[in-house]
Order: C-alpha cells, then sequence, then structure tokens
C-alpha cells in the first residue's frame, strides 16, 4: 500500500536508497512482532494480528510535521501529514503479530513507511493499559530528511493543510479522516482538534 509521503518518481532519485534498505527490520526466527500505530496504521493496518491493544508511548507525539509532496500536496505546494516527533506523549494501538507472519509483516510495512526514508523504525517502550511495559517497533520522523517539516504553529499547519491537494485527495481530508478516527477510538488528542476548528473556521 502507498504511504501518505510517498513521491514523485522522477524524486525517488534523491532519495539515499541505501540508508532506506540500512533500516528495514530484520528479526530473529521465531519472534512476534510489536508494532505500535498512531496514525492510518491504527484503522488500516491491512496485516494480520494476534490482538491490538491500546498503548502510550512516552518521549515522541503525534504532530503533523511530515511534508507530502505526493499524495495530500505537491511540490509546489506541500501538504502535511502526521510523524512521530520527539517531546510529550503518544496514545496510539499496540499490535502483536504471530512469528510465522512476522518478517513478511515487517517487510510490507517496510514497503509502506519507508518509500522516502522519511521515517526511521525504532524500537522503543510503550505502556499498556495494565501498565505492563512492552517493546515495539514505531516509525519516528527522521529530523535530517528533507520532508521533515520541523515545529509548526498550529496556525500554520491550519493555513498550509487548507491549501494542499494531492494525488488521492484534499489534506483537509485527511486531517477530518484522522480526527474522526481518533475520536472513534475514544483517542482526543487536543492540537489536532483544534488544527481542524481553525482550517473550518478559515482562520
Amino acid at each position: 500500500m502507498p504511504t501518505e509521503t510517498a513521491i514523485d518518481e522522477d524524486e525517488l532519485g534523491l532519495i539515499d536508497q541505501d540508508l532506506i534498505e540500512s533500516r528495514r527490520v530484520k528479526l530473529e526466527p521465531g519472534a512476534e512482532l510489536r508494532v505500535f500505530g498512531y496514525g492510518s496504521l491504527m484503522w488500516r493496518p491491512d496485516f494480520p494480528y494476534i490482538d491490538i491493544v491500546p498503548a502510550a508511548l512516552h518521549g515522541y507525539h503525534r504532530a503533523f510535521c511530515i511534508h507530502s509532496t505526493h499524495y495530500r500536496g505537491t511540490r509546489e505546494n506541500p501538504g502535511l501529514v502526521l510523524g512521530l516527533d520527539r517531546g510529550g506523549m503518544c496514545h496510539g494501538r499496540m499490535f502483536r503479530v504471530k512469528p510465522e507472519h512476522a518478517q513478511a509483516v515487517a517487510d510490507g510495512l517496510h514497503a509502506r513507511e519507508m518509500v522516502t526514508g522519511v521515517y526511521e523504525p525504532r524500537w522503543l517502550k510503550v505502556r499498556l493499559e495494565d501498565n505492563r511495559i512492552q517493546t515495539a517497533l514505531a516509525y519516528v520522523a527522521d529530523r535530517r530528511h528533507p520532508q521533515y517539516a520541523g515545529k509548526l504553529e498550529i496556525a500554520e499547519i491550519a493555513r498550509r493543510i487548507k491549501k494542499a491537494i494531492g494525488k488521492t485527495g484534499s489534506n483537509v481530508d485527511y486531517l477530518k479522516n484522522t480526527v474522526v478516527h481518533l475520536e472513534e477510538m475514544g483517542i482526543h488528542e487536543g492540537v489536532l482538534h483544534r488544527v481542524l476548528r481553525q482550517v473550518e473556521q478559515g482562520q
């Protein structure tokens, strides 16, 4: 499945393919895979899993910190999509994948998330509802990547999202869809709600 941060073929030549390949996750045979989802992965995993449970990741937060120049914007008018950025805390979901499916799922996630190398796979500690700590694979925004947008003010995020349209639709639709799904999962993300209000109010 194409990622929301994928770019045009002529731009792929500018991406460090060796770096992307070096970040491919290789698992020990017989190991179960745990994956932390914080965006579309939570409601559209597209892989088999044993179960999915609420989880909290400390030290990172969900943010519109990734430029989208293909699916939700263009090179001339980039949109913004979600990434995990340093600082704060993020409520998400942890998936458990059977050992027999683990490497295939890891390879599928690599194809989905690592098209441009804007994310860096990391093994991070997440806390479950029963306070157990588990180690899970998470895709963190690479601050050195040219698609990294940095920390933006809410008004600026709203301004960029409101005017961006890409191959799969408007950036506004991406924002609304994200907020709706987070609400359905009981995750009330204040920043995303404030961005949406500004977009809808035309501010």
